[in-house]
C-alpha cells in the first residue's frame, strides 16, 4: 500500500486520476478496517517527504464518502487542530463536505466524538484532554471553555465580526452540579473570584439561564448588569453543557426531616449539600451537634425529674419526628402564664436543644412573623419541631392574636398559582409546634378543630417549669444537638413497629375517657416518644403515664364550639336582661323572657353570636340537635308578639338556678 501512496502523493492536487485512486483506496481501507493506518501512512509520507503539512494544519483536500463518516477518521482530523479558531473553520468546511456526501449530522457526531474521548479519560482516571481550557487564577476546577476566553480578566467571546462580548469582568465558573433529592431539580454551585479569594453561591438553572433573573446575582457580588446579563447567562449555559461529564454531581436537599424514601434524615446524611433558600441557611446550620452530650443529658434529666411540664415539652420535641412514621396529626403544646419567672422560655429552649442551637433567632423563632412566614418555616423544618416564643408578639393594637392555629395544624400549606398559569408545589409538613406566651393559644370563640389540636399548659411562678433558668440556659447554649441525632439513628423499622403498638395502646386508653380523639392522639404521641426517648437517650427508667398527662387534656364538652357558644349566649342574655323587659321607654328591646325561656329577636341573636366569633347557623343547628331551642317545622325560630309586634325569635332554654350549664344533663322538654 505504501508504494501506491508514494505514487499518488506526487500527483497534482486537482488531478482526476489521483482523486479516483485515493477514493477507491479509502473505500477498501474502510471495508478492511484499516482506514486509520491508511491515513497515517498518507499523512506521514507527505509531511516527511514533501513538507506539505505544518504543525497545526491537516490536509483535508480529498473527499470522504458517506461510509467514511461512519468511522473515526474525519473526526480525528478535526480534533487534531489545537487552535480553537482553526478547529471551528475546519469543522464548518467538513460539515459542508459531509452534507454533500449525504451525511447530515457531522457536527453532532463530532461533539459526541469529543464526549466519548472525555468519558474514556474519566473512566481511566487520566487527566482529561481539554483543547481550550479555562485559565482563571487559582481556579477550583479546569473546564473546557469552547469559544469563550476565560482568564484573569474575566470571561469574553469574539463574534464572527471579531467583536468582543464580555460576559463578566472577573473569573466565574460552575464548579458543581446539585440534584435535589425531593424534586429532582438541578442547581449549580457557581464560584467567582473577586479580590483575593473565590466565593461560592448556589442557584437554580432557571435563574442562571434566564437573562431576566440572573441579574439577581449582582446582589451577592457578581459583576452583571442588564446589558451583560444575556451574555453571562449564555456563557454559564454553554460551559455547563460542554463540561457535563467533568462537573462533579452531588445530591442536595432544600429542607430538613425525612427525605427520599424516608430512610434518610436531613441533615444527618453524609455528603449531602443544602441548596435551599439562603434565608433558611441559619436554621439549617443551627441543626447540628456541639459540646458534650453527657452535660446536656444531666441537665435535661434534672429538669425532667423536677417538673412534669418540662418532661412533656421534651417528650413533645422527640414526638415530632414520630408523627410521619406512626401516622398522627400535627399538634401544639403551648405553655402560658401571666406571671414572670415561670421558666416557659427556658423550657422551650431546652426542648429545642434536643436538635440544635437553642438561641432565639437561630433555631427558635418568635411570633413576630407573618402567616406565610410561619407556613414556609414549617415546610422547611418538615419533621423537626417548630419552636415559637412569645405569643403576645402576634397580637394587634386591640389585643387580638393574628396567629392562626388551623394554618399550621393542618400540615398543608396554601396552594398558590404561578405566572405561567400552573400551580406551585403545595408545601406539607408533619411536626409538633412548641409555643409559649402570656395567654392561652386559643380563645373561647375558637373553632373546635383549633382547640382540639392544642395542649394548653398553664405555668405558675410557684411551680416553675425550670427552676434554675440561668444555669440551664448556660449549659444548653454550649451543649446541644446530640440527642436528636441519637434518637433518629435508633428509629429502625423494628422500633417504629413497636412504637405503633405503644401508641395504639395509649390512644385506646385515652379515647375511652372524656377527652376527644385529637387530644388523645397528641397525648399518645407524647407518651410514646417519652418512653422511647427514655430508653435511647435518658436511660432513667421513668416515663410519663396516661394519668399524668390526662390532667392537661380538654374534655369533649370544653372543646365543643356549640357548648361554648351556648354558654356565651346565656351569659349574654344575663348581661342584657334589662332589654328583655315588657315595657322599655327608652332603648332597644331584644325580646322577652318567659319562665326559663329567652325569646331573642332573630336578627339580634345572629349579630350577638357573630360579634363573639361564633357561626350563628352552626350554633343554631347545635342548639336544635340538643333540644335547647324551640323551633317551628324546619325553621330555627318561632313567632312571638313583643310590644305589639310579631317577631321571629330564637327561643333558647336558660339554665335554672339549681342546674349547671351542661348539655349532657339537660333533658327538659316543653
Amino acid at each position: 500500500m505504501l508504494g501506491i501512496i508514494e505514487h499518488i502523493a506526487f500527483f497534482d492536487e486537482n488531478n482526476a486520476e489521483r482523486k479516483d485512486t485515493l477514493t477507491q483506496l479509502r473505500k477498501k481501507a474502510v471495508k478492511s478496517e484499516r482506514l486509520k493506518e491508511f491515513d497515517r501512512q498518507l499523512f506521514g509520507f507527505k509531511s516527511d517527504n514533501c513538507q506539505y503539512l505544518s504543525d497545526n494544519q491537516i490536509d483535508m483536500s480529498y473527499d470522504y464518502c458517506r461510509e467514511d463518516y461512519l468511522t473515526s477518521a474525519p473526526y480525528e482530523e478535526i480534533f487534531a487542530y489545537t487552535d480553537p479558531f482553526e478547529r471551528t473553520v475546519q469543522l464548518e468546511n467538513a460539515a459542508i463536505k459531509a452534507k454533500d456526501a449525504g451525511f447530515t449530522n457531522f457536527k453532532k457526531a463530532f461533539r459526541n466524538y469529543e464526549k466519548s474521548l472525555r468519558l474514556v479519560k474519566v473512566g481511566s482516571a487520566e487527566n482529561i484532554d481539554i483543547s481550550h481550557p479555562t485559565d482563571f487564577p487559582m481556579q477550583p476546577i479546569e473546564l473546557e471553555a469552547g469559544l469563550w476566553t476565560c482568564d484573569a480578566e474575566g470571561v469574553k467571546k469574539y463574534t464572527g465580526n471579531m467583536c468582543e462580548e464580555t460576559a463578566c469582568h472577573h473569573p466565574i465558573m460552575p464548579v458543581e452540579r446539585l440534584v435535589n433529592i425531593d424534586t429532582g431539580e438541578e442547581k449549580l454551585k457557581v464560584a467567582f473570584f473577586k479580590g483575593r479569594y473565590w466565593r461560592e453561591i448556589i442557584a437554580g438553572k432557571k435563574e442562571l439561564f434566564d437573562a431576566s433573573k440572573i441579574i439577581q446575582l449582582a446582589g451577592v457580588g457578581v459583576s452583571v448588569t442588564s446589558k451583560s446579563a444575556r451574555i453571562l447567562s449564555e456563557y454559564l449555559c454553554d460551559i455547563e453543557s460542554q463540561n457535563y461529564d467533568i462537573l462533579p454531581e452531588r445530591e442536595s436537599v432544600s429542607r430538613l426531616g425525612f427525605i427520599g424514601d424516608g430512610k434518610l434524615f436531613s441533615p444527618y446524611v453524609e455528603g449531602i449539600i443544602f441548596d435551599g433558600d439562603a434565608n433558611y441557611s441559619s436554621i439549617y446550620n443551627a441543626i447540628t451537634e456541639k459540646g458534650d452530650f453527657t452535660k446536656w443529658r444531666d441537665i435535661a434529666v434534672k429538669c425532667r425529674n423536677e417538673n412534669i411540664t418540662a418532661q412533656i415539652m421534651l417528650a413533645a420535641s422527640f414526638a415530632s419526628v414520630l408523627i410521619e412514621k406512626i401516622g398522627g396529626l400535627c399538634f401544639f403544646v403551648h405553655l402560658w402564664g401571666v406571671e414572670s419567672g415561670t421558666g416557659k422560655t427556658v423550657a422551650l429552649m431546652l426542648s429545642a436543644s434536643v436538635w440544635g442551637n437553642p438561641v432565639i433567632g437561630q433555631y427558635v423563632q418568635t411570633f413576630n412573623a407573618t402567616q406565610v412566614g410561619h407556613e414556609k418555616t414549617a415546610a422547611f423544618l418538615n419533621n423537626i419541631p417548630m419552636c415559637i416564643d412569645e405569643l403576645q408578639l402576634s397580637k394587634d393594637s386591640h389585643g387580638r392574636s393574628k396567629f392562626d392555629v388551623y394554618q399550621l395544624s393542618q400540615g398543608v400549606g396554601r396552594t398558590r398559582g404561578t405566572k405561567t398559569g400552573g400551580i406551585d408545589k403545595t408545601p406539607t409538613w408533619a411536626l409538633c409546634i412548641l409555643t409559649t406566651g402570656e395567654s392561652p393559644l386559643t380563645a373561647d370563640n375558637s373553632g373546635a378543630g383549633a382547640v382540639n389540636r392544642v395542649i394548653d399548659i398553664e405555668c405558675k411562678a410557684s411551680d416553675a417549669v425550670v427552676r434554675d433558668g440561668i444555669g440551664v440556659t448556660r449549659v444548653i447554649k454550649q451543649n446541644f444537638g446530640h440527642a436528636g441525632k441519637m434518637f433518629i439513628e435508633c428509629l429502625t423499622d423494628e422500633v417504629i413497629a413497636e412504637a405503633r403498638i405503644i401508641y395504639e395502646k395509649h390512644f385506646k386508653e385515652l379515647s375511652s375517657g372524656s377527652t376527644t380523639e385529637k387530644q388523645a392522639m397528641a397525648a399518645s404521641m407524647i407518651l410514646t416518644a417519652d418512653e422511647l426517648a427514655d430508653r435511647f437517650v435518658f436511660r432513667t427508667g421513668k416515663h410519663l403515664t396516661v394519668v399524668q398527662i390526662s390532667e392537661f387534656l380538654k374534655s369533649k364538652a370544653s372543646v365543643s364550639a356549640g357548648e361554648r357558644g351556648y354558654s356565651y349566649m346565656c351569659d349574654w342574655v344575663a348581661m342584657n336582661s334589662n332589654k328583655f323587659k315588657s315595657c322599655i321607654e327608652n332603648g332597644d328591646t331584644y325580646g322577652t323572657i318567659i319562665n326559663d325561656w329567652a325569646y331573642i329577636n332573630g336578627a339580634v341573636f345572629r349579630k350577638a353570636a357573630k360579634d363573639a366569633g361564633f357561626d350563628d347557623r352552626a350554633l343554631l343547628s347545635w342548639l336544635k340537635t340538643h333540644e335547647l331551642i324551640l323551633t317551628r317545622g324546619r325553621n330555627m325560630t318561632r313567632g312571638k308578639r313583643i310590644n305589639g309586634v310579631n317577631v321571629e325569635c330564637v327561643v333558647m332554654k336558660l339554665p335554672s338556678e339549681d342546674e349547671e350549664i351542661s348539655v349532657e344533663d339537660f333533658q327538659d322538654l316543653i
